[in-house]
């Protein structure tokens, strides 16, 4: 690991990522696989907080690091290509194998959206030499009005039925049930505010913490690893998981039919 990179960055997505796949494993046990424990999933202090906290860390240093992306035109075209064969993965698998999974809009297709807006501004600072102060309120104030607004998106549930409108999180008739969603109203917000929270914290492109001890770098290199390679642990770790456990559980059933 680089003296300079800003471990702290990676040791927090993969953080992030590391409960993420405890929720799903949680969720596949109760619902997929009918074991009745973790019931906390359905608990008003975990969707309503605990869940959020972690989407908040994730997302929000994902604006940071777009903030030190070389090439974010190029991120968000692997980004895209990813989000539209997810879709096309997840319908294939929900419509044709009767495994309902079906994905349009979720984590991926926001921070798609949201590289390549940071990218946009970005040339627009440049084009225009827009002092960098001057950009980074835009991003601060426009991550606050957008995060804001997300609360009262629920306004319009219903009252609009345009399947173009899916990534603003309305609730519409016309929208298929998904099993992963994540809209760009509040969550756009958030990322505006980690770019904004990176051109200024890490305008040198580097750690803040450059002296931290080695038991510090050392206790957080998994969860660093799992940070680096967060698209590939994201899209692998259901697959893998789910077919585990139901080897697992067939396992199970074939001893216990003995």
């Amino acid at each position: 690991m680089k003296r300079d990179r800003a471990f702290e960055l990676d040791f927090l997505r993969g953080l992030a990522l590391f409960f993420m796949i405890l929720m799903h494993l949680a969720w596949d046990l109760r619902y997929s696989f009918g074991i009745p424990a973790f019931g906390f999933i359905e608990k008003s202090w975990f969707s309503g907080l605990l869940h959020p906290i972690f989407l908040v860390i994730f997302v929000g240093v994902s604006g940071i690091c777009c903030t030190l992306s070389r090439n974010n035109v190029f991120r968000g075209l692997k980004l895209l290509a990813v989000a539209l064969a997810l879709t096309a993965g997840t319908f294939i698998v929900t419509f044709y194998f009767g495994m309902y999974c079906l994905i349009i809009f979720n984590v991926i297709g926001l921070l798609t959206v949201g590289i390549f807006l940071y990218a946009l501004i970005s040339f627009i600072e440049k084009k225009a030499k827009i002092r960098p102060e001057v950009t980074n309120f835009i991003l601060l104030s426009l991550g606050c009005y957008t995060a804001i607004l997300g609360h009262y998106m629920r306004l319009f549930d219903y009252k609009v039925n345009n399947i173009l409108l899916l990534p603003t999180g309305i609730k519409m008739n016309c929208i298929p049930a998904q099993g992963d969603f994540m809209p760009l109203f509040p969550w756009i917000g958030v990322f505006f505010i980690g770019c904004a929270a990176g051109r200024i914290l890490y305008a040198g492109k580097k750690t803040l913490f450059p002296d931290a001890p080695a038991w510090v770098r050392t206790v957080s290199r998994p969860f660093a690893f799992m940070g680096r390679h967060s698209l590939i642990v994201y899209l692998v770790h259901q697959p893998i998981m789910y077919g585990i456990l139901l080897g697992i559980f067939m396992l199970v059933k074939l001893a216990g039919g003995r």
